[in-house]
């Protein structure tokens, strides 16, 4: 009996280690994209983006580029960034405002993004200058979209109305009005909005407005409303309060995000 229960102990012991074996073989077999911070410059003022190559790389080397919310780069922009590089896309997260001009609270925050949405020339150079840092990183020049969220899906708009050279760009949550004294130019890049459909952050008037445009500009265009969510519907920091204006909303996040990868794959070659 005494030997029984020996091999009955060794046995055990020994499918335990061989179970280790076997999970760290698999897990350090398992490939995670890798954010490196990268520094580049509009003039005097100094920018710090993060980039990251894809995991598995193609011929066509498709690129995304990611313009954060009002705060700036943020954990939220990252994971997007690394999630979209284990999809075998190249990514770069853009910087907007700069060293020495991050907001340190909500109320800088609306007052710098306020500083580019009304000048929207020095926005639309500002995202121009990622552009070309994506592209450095190995992107395909002619191959790449821009999603923005909040602040940054008014920052995508903007990339299309710039005419930059872009397949598409998606707005999550993101401002949609243009000031009226600019004219309706044609857009070429293909738009996808995802808005909340309780979001109070966008008048009727505004969102009406956005539509026309996009019909005169004979854009190839998308908006997609999803129930019961607010502003800043995606970040799973904003909370779950709906009163509040901005919150998380599982269900849009999820539903957002599969809208994104069908767009992905209509718009880039991969």
């Amino acid at each position: 009996i005494l030997i029984y229960f020996r091999y009955l102990c060794k046995s055990f012991f020994m499918r335990k280690i061989h179970y280790l074996v076997l999970a760290f073989l698999f897990f350090s077999s398992i490939s995670f994209a890798q954010l490196h911070p990268i520094t580049y410059s509009d003039d005097d003022q100094l920018l710090y983006g993060f980039g990251a190559k894809p995991l598995k790389k193609s011929a066509e080397k498709p690129g995304i580029l990611i313009l954060p919310a009002w705060m700036g780069i943020d954990k939220a922009s990252k994971d997007i960034a690394e999630k979209v590089s284990t999809m075998g896309y190249y990514s770069f997260i853009a910087d907007i405002y700069g060293e020495d001009n991050y907001p340190k609270d909500f109320a800088e925050a609306g007052k710098f993004a306020g500083f580019y949405k009304a000048n929207y020339i020095e926005y639309q150079k500002r995202i121009e200058l990622a552009l070309d840092q994506l592209i450095l990183l190995g992107a395909n020049p002619d191959n790449i979209v821009i999603i923005g969220y909040c602040f940054g899906g008014t920052g995508a708009l903007e990339a299309a109305r710039g005419h930059l050279n872009i397949k598409g760009v998606v707005s999550f949550h993101g401002g949609l009005s243009k000031n009226v004294s600019r004219a309706v130019e044609p857009i070429t890049a293909k738009v996808l909005v995802c808005h909340g459909a309780d979001d109070p952050f966008e008048s009727k008037d505004e969102i009406a407005s956005f539509q026309q445009e996009m019909k005169e500009s004979n854009a190839d265009w998308q908006m997609i409303y999803y129930a019961n969510a607010v502003h800043s519907f995606t970040n799973p920091e904003a909370g779950n309060d709906n009163s509040k204006g901005a919150a998380y909303n599982e269900i849009a996040d999820k539903r957002s995000w599969e809208h994104l990868k069908l767009f992905l794959d209509e718009v880039l070659i991969k």
